[in-house]
């Protein structure tokens, strides 16, 4: 059994072939149906899963890392919990070839907020682990990233709304300079929302997917 609680949809598309992998990563405090909620509007091609934290929150919710509140530091991330977070996924990839076939070459992700943060951290970390990543209201948190070559990294597209107070749209625009700076250009998407995914960006992701499938397909 898979070391992470998980919902899934089947490929859409029944192929002779294993389907490409769509790894879905929530946020701080939600659960396995937040992303899941939109899994039905995906690309047909995707073995979606949509995977719950592995850490618990009071009085409700999930967490891959712990998020502290203190006087010298103010707001901070545990980057330690963050790396054992990478590893727990990492693992349940791993495990979750025994009760699904999935094209390993073609693993995908997708966060939101804090699963966004991870999804920078796992692809960029792992190069020729991943196919591609989809950063939703997230940043790149460089105390657990590696980032890589042009070369070696996946497609990468990035959504945030310019009215984010969670994740400030300046942490992800930040974000997209440490990237161009090493000649990685990804798709991006910015609109005049907070800290959710706008429809906007939610239409631009799943053309990119489209366009992702087309060129992988």
């Amino acid at each position: 059994m898979a070391c992470l609680e998980y919902k899934f949809r089947a490929p859409k598309k029944h192929t002779t072939t294993p389907p490409p992998l769509l790894l879905l990563m929530h946020g701080y405090g939600s659960n396995e149906d937040d992303l899941f909620s939109f899994a039905e509007y995906l690309h047909d091609d995707f073995l979606i899963i949509s995977v719950r934290a592995p850490h618990v929150l009071q009085p409700m919710g999930y967490a891959w890392y712990a998020i502290h509140f203190d006087q010298d530091r103010g707001k901070w991330s545990d980057d330690k919990q963050a790396e054992e977070s990478t590893k727990i996924i990492l693992q349940f990839l791993k495990e979750l070839q025994n009760e699904h076939l999935f094209d390993q070459s073609q693993i995908h992700l997708l966060g939101f907020s804090q699963g966004g943060i991870l999804s920078y951290a796992l692809g960029l970390s792992h190069p020729g682990s991943f196919a591609s990543i989809a950063v939703l209201s997230g940043y790149l948190n460089q105390n657990i990233t590696q980032l890589q070559t042009e070369q070696e990294v996946p497609s990468i597209f990035v959504a945030h709304g310019t009215l984010d107070e969670v994740v400030p749209y300046a942490w992800g625009v930040e974000s997209v300079r440490l990237l161009n700076e090493k000649g990685i250009q990804p798709e991006v998407s910015y609109e005049a929302v907070g800290h959710t995914l706008g429809q906007k960006g939610f239409q631009n992701l799943l053309k990119w997917h489209e366009m992702l499938r087309a060129n992988q397909g």
